[in-house]
């Protein structure tokens, strides 16, 4: 179980980054084109999410994070 989540958002860049661990890691392309997933050892640590705000206020974004 995830202790603690941070989340950052740059209104400017219209991004948002979501981190489980603090561990080093790098950013994984995924199918979604707006999403990357941020992987340490094979191991899911994050995610990030470009142009939020384009995304219908009305229904989820869903996308399957395989390192998960």
């Amino acid at each position: 179980m995830v202790d603690k989540v941070q989340l950052w958002f740059d209104a400017e860049a219209d991004f948002l980054e979501v981190r489980f661990s603090d561990a080093a890691g790098y950013e994984k392309a995924i199918t979604h084109d707006a999403v990357m997933e941020r992987v340490a050892a094979g191991i899911l640590i994050g995610f990030s999410i470009l142009g939020v705000s384009r995304f219908p206020k009305d229904k989820p974004l869903v996308a399957e994070l395989p390192a998960a």
